[in-house]
């Protein structure tokens, strides 16, 4: 699905605002058309009806603000260490193999199935995040040949530059709530 195709933009706006739009279709549909056409016309709400329901069954599960909020700042306050194990127990609960690379442009070597990427996490902490160490993630992903490379971001903040050349060469960056939704995934560590 295109990132701005009318149906994505409902699934990222709040579950009711799909409903509503469903709601004022069927009512024109039966304001402006024939007694007899007017339920068939109708039924062309269905999908925006189906996209609401998944918007707010995906909203429900999301974490709360607060609680997003919180993981970030607890993971703003690990060191590289403990941030790095969090990371591969998320991924691992994820069902992913997780290797550390020890590299100096990735650290983590994520893998499912046939399909691995490579993931740039000792930066996290930086105050801004610029075009070069996603080249060298990109260098990296290529010279290792990795489906994708993902960086992440839990501090400063990313560059329009930067952005465009993830973009453009099939990068992910890991920030915000997609972050912390992972890291929630993490089961406890074991001591």
């Amino acid at each position: 699905m295109a990132p701005n195709s009318g149906f994505a933009i409902l699934l990222r706006s709040p579950w009711w605002v799909s409903f509503a739009i469903a709601t004022v279709i069927v009512l024109l549909c039966g304001a402006l058309l024939p007694a007899h056409l007017a339920p068939f016309a109708a039924v062309g709400a269905l999908p925006v009806a189906v996209i609401g329901c998944i918007a707010a069954w995906r909203q429900w599960r999301a974490p709360s603000a607060a609680r997003v909020q919180a993981v970030l700042e607890a993971a703003g306050a690990m060191p590289w260490r403990e941030f790095a194990d969090l990371l591969e127990r998320a991924w691992r609960a994820e069902g992913h193999e997780v290797q550390r690379t020890g590299g100096t442009a990735s650290d983590l070597r994520i893998t499912k199935g046939e399909q691995s990427l490579l993931v740039a996490a000792r930066r996290y902490k930086a105050a801004s995040h610029g075009v070069e160490p996603l080249r060298e993630l990109q260098a990296e992903v290529q010279r290792q040949g990795a489906r994708a490379g993902v960086y992440v971001v839990l501090q400063g903040t990313v560059s329009e530059q930067a952005r465009s050349f993830a973009q453009g060469n099939g990068l992910a960056l890991l920030e915000g709530g997609a972050l912390a939704a992972l890291l929630l995934k993490a089961p406890a560590a074991k001591t």
